[in-house]
């Protein structure tokens, strides 16, 4: 039994995994890109030849990355090409998502602040990163990335979403954004927001299945939304823990409405108090 098992592993990882990244060369190359565009450690880092020859050196270091996944030299350039390229761009909509939430956060003191601090920021910008990846149908190396972010912060975000800018995330922990979910402009989403699928299905895999959250919209903490259908309309409101799966119009303002009766205590509330808990 024990030999049968050694010969099937052993078979299995003798295969040609000719599109499987380097989980660990992955990780680190996108926390030193993500050192080098936000948080230069020495003053060193801030000259202009000194950003040059990093800048050369992280996309050799993405080749060496990438080229195991695509296994062709000339293609494998061209997409550190393109994704470099477009690097100006993603750092543009990123600042904006760290000034945005300079100005909503009150407990925010500065930008630097959030850049070396905010697990939202970091999710957000490994998000933005694989995003592009996930646009070139490299596989499985966007949604490496994506889980890397997704264990150091608690935050889901799959490659494939779209999300516009600025995009706010407070707190973040417990938040889950599906493949096909779009988010438009200006968007804050709370902690323990799951923007899901009404159903898992195989079959569906081709479909839109994740909601879409149009400009100004604020999600607060705990709320599901679901389904490929379901359209959270410009400059609405989700309260907390609200459970939705159909469309709202704009300026909604959607809530999950409890009661908490607050009174006296009275002899014997204890032991039922107790019995409950």
């Amino acid at each position: 039994m024990y030999e049968e098992f050694i010969n099937k592993l052993f078979k299995r990882n003798s295969k040609n995994y000719s599109a499987f990244p380097n989980k660990k060369q992955a990780e680190q190359f996108i926390d030193d890109l993500f050192e080098f565009l936000f948080l230069p450690n020495n003053i060193q880092q801030k000259t202009v030849p000194h950003i040059a020859n990093r800048l050369s050196s992280l996309k050799i270091q993405f080749f060496n990355l990438l080229y195991n996944v695509v296994g062709d030299e000339k293609r494998t350039n061209e997409f550190v090409e393109k994704f470099f390229g477009s690097i100006p761009q993603i750092y543009g909509f990123l600042i904006e998502d760290a000034e945005a939430i300079l100005q909503f956060d009150p407990a925010s003191e500065s930008l630097e602040e959030i850049l070396v601090a905010y697990p939202g920021f970091y999710a957000t910008a490994v998000y933005r990163l694989s995003h592009e990846l996930y646009g070139y149908n490299i596989p499985i190396l966007p949604r490496l990335l994506s889980e890397y972010a997704h264990n150091k912060t608690g935050i889901d975000i799959h490659p494939g979403a779209t999300i516009g800018h600025p995009f706010f995330i407070d707190h973040g922990t417990g938040i889950v954004i599906g493949e096909t979910t779009v988010i438009g402009n200006n968007v804050k989403i709370y902690q323990g927001v799951t923007l899901g699928a009404l159903s898992v299905a195989k079959e569906l895999s081709e479909s839109k299945r994740h909601p879409t959250i149009e400009d100004n919209v604020i999600i607060y903490a705990g709320s599901t939304i679901l389904g490929g259908e379901t359209v959270v309309g410009r400059d609405s409101i989700i309260g907390g823990n609200v459970w939705l799966t159909s469309s709202v119009p704009s300026n909604s303002v959607v809530y999950h409405k409890s009661e908490i009766t607050v009174k006296d205590m009275l002899p014997g509330d204890e032991l039922i108090l107790n019995w409950v808990i």
